[in-house]
């Protein structure tokens, strides 16, 4: 009678799940010797480690941008070292789901769930579906993407429409975007309890350094002013130009949505 259950196979099944040795060998024996099957057996019944990773930290991973005609698509996918980011299986599922998400929808990725899940358990780290973008260009618009690739991954992924402009200009309005991390499109978009926040600590930072109180509601007008310029995408100085802020490099352009996912973010 063939053994299933070989000392080898416990031994193999253990390191790659953190099993004890006992559930190892039963889910072998479950699972007629299946390694991948009582691999998958042992997560169900969280037997293994995989769910005691999830409380870990994963603040590493890939950003992985696709296309699929008027569509683009940014996908992040997190684990908890570098090491694993850069890794071939880790790296190619990430671009898998970018993919996924750019011809299919946002939902789409629900249906790669066990691979994500059976990658927790090979690279023994916490890995799971971080942010997932999908952007489409409608008529009269143009969109295009930047990825920043560091080590073998992409760390950084940009999607840009354009209303009214080329491709080249959505491109360069996306590489623009990778570095110069706008929170916002338009001051219009920051809500007004953030701008009253800031507002506040900019005044008691100038309080602080004995500035008279009368001239403070100036100080920290000034302060936040720089403060929004900073974090509005139309209002940053242009990276390959910055005499000029993106808006006038637009011109008679617009731009409709723009999209940025970028690892630890």
């Amino acid at each position: 009678m063939t053994d299933v259950a070989p000392a080898k196979e416990v031994k193999r099944l253990r390191d790659a799940t953190g099993a004890g040795m006992m559930d190892a060998k039963r889910a072998l024996v479950e699972n007629g010797g299946d390694f991948d099957a009582a691999a998958k057996w042992l997560r169900e019944k969280g037997l293994g480690k995989a769910a005691e990773r999830t409380a870990r930290q994963n603040t590493e991973g890939a950003v992985a941008v696709a296309r699929d005609g008027d569509a683009a698509a940014i996908v992040a996918l997190k684990c908890e070292t570098d090491f694993v980011a850069k890794s071939p299986d880790f790296v190619a599922l990430a671009n898998q789901l970018a993919e996924l998400v750019a011809k299919s929808g946002e939902g789409a990725v629900a249906d790669r769930q066990e691979d994500i899940d059976n990658l927790k358990i090979t690279l023994k780290e916490n890995i799971e579906l971080g942010e997932v973008v999908r952007l489409e260009a409608g008529e009269g618009e143009a969109l295009d993407t930047y990825q920043h690739v560091q080590g073998g991954r992409g760390v950084n992924g940009v999607a840009v429409v354009v209303a009214g402009g080329t491709q080249e200009l959505a491109h360069d309005i996306a590489v623009h975007v990778a570095f110069g991390k706008p929170q916002y499109l338009s001051r219009d978009e920051i809500p007004p309890e953030v701008l009253e926040e800031e507002r506040s600590t900019f005044e008691n930072q100038a309080r602080n350094t004995g500035k008279p109180e009368a001239a403070l509601p100036k100080i920290a007008q000034g302060m936040l002013s720089g403060w929004v310029k900073e974090r509005t995408l139309l209002e940053q100085g242009f990276a390959k130009d910055d005499k000029k802020t993106v808006q006038q490099v637009l011109g008679g352009a617009r731009i409709s949505r723009f999209a940025q996912v970028v690892v630890g973010g």
